[in-house]
């Protein structure tokens, strides 16, 4: 099989795991070994110039749109739906132990959950940190 398919393949794959995480990161990396991919097509013989190019694509693409990103959650008007999730109450749906991932439902939305301290069914929860996909919550208030 041509290496420019195995790029093809990991650039398909990073794109879907992006898909779940909406860090923009791999999308990047996707978007780097498309272009291994594409400079594999034409020159199937020279991997090191596909890992290069793939690689430079990805940091340049990375280091070009920080700024960018920045500049947007700067401007007027951006709201980050995410950051105002800080301090509302929700309740458990999936029940949480410490170190593992429960879920928890605040408002009309879902939310992978962890918390310091167990946590069952039902329990209404206060959410106090937020990650990327992830929330942190502590116990909050009585059962519903």
């Amino acid at each position: 099989m041509d290496v420019w398919v195995f790029w093809l393949i990991a650039a398909g794959v990073l794109f879907v795991v992006e898909m779940f995480t909406f860090t923009f990161y791999l999308l990047w990396l996707s978007i780097g070994a498309l272009a291994a991919g594409v400079i594999g097509f034409v020159l199937p013989d020279a991997i090191l110039l596909q890992t290069v190019a793939g690689a430079l694509v990805a940091l340049g693409l990375t280091l070009f749109t920080k700024p960018l990103v920045a500049r947007f959650r700067n401007s007027r008007g951006f709201k980050d739906t995410g950051t105002d999730i800080v301090g509302r109450d929700g309740l458990v749906i999936e029940p949480i132990e410490p170190g593992r991932y429960g879920q928890v439902k605040v408002g009309g939305d879902i939310w992978s959950a962890t918390s310091t301290e167990a946590l069952g069914k039902d329990q209404k929860v206060k959410v106090v940190r937020r990650g990327t996909t992830i929330i942190e919550v502590e116990r909050w208030g009585d059962l519903y």
